[in-house]
């Protein structure tokens, strides 16, 4: 089943988590952007922009999970690529969004 469709200025979609109230937050890589999307209706919710545009993934964390960690990539970026793009490949810390995430499950292996 389609859940969503990226707009064009959303780009690919790379690594996904879920919030507590059931929302999915998705990377936007080579758009520079996370995305929520509520997936009972299909429709964005929430956009939060970053400083770099390969952004590869999503996760909260901290003491309440309040705090979502978000990861950008700089491999194959040549080096006047990387001059323009001082933070790909750094973690960003998003706090404010005024929803929580989830433990994550453990397995055994």
């Amino acid at each position: 089943k389609l859940l969503y469709h990226l707009e064009k200025e959303e780009q690919m979609p790379d690594g996904m988590c879920i919030d507590a109230e059931g929302k999915l937050w998705v990377a936007c890589i080579d758009a520079g952007r996370v995305i929520r999307i509520d997936p009972e209706t299909g429709k964005r919710i929430q956009t939060v922009r970053l400083p770099t545009p390969r952004i590869t993934s999503c996760c909260f964390g901290g003491k309440d999970y309040s705090e979502m960690y978000v990861t950008s990539a700089y491999d194959g970026l040549d080096e006047s690529t990387l001059a323009k793009e001082p933070h790909a490949g750094e973690i960003f810390k998003i706090t404010g969004l005024g929803v929580k995430g989830i433990p994550q499950n453990f397995y055994a292996a």
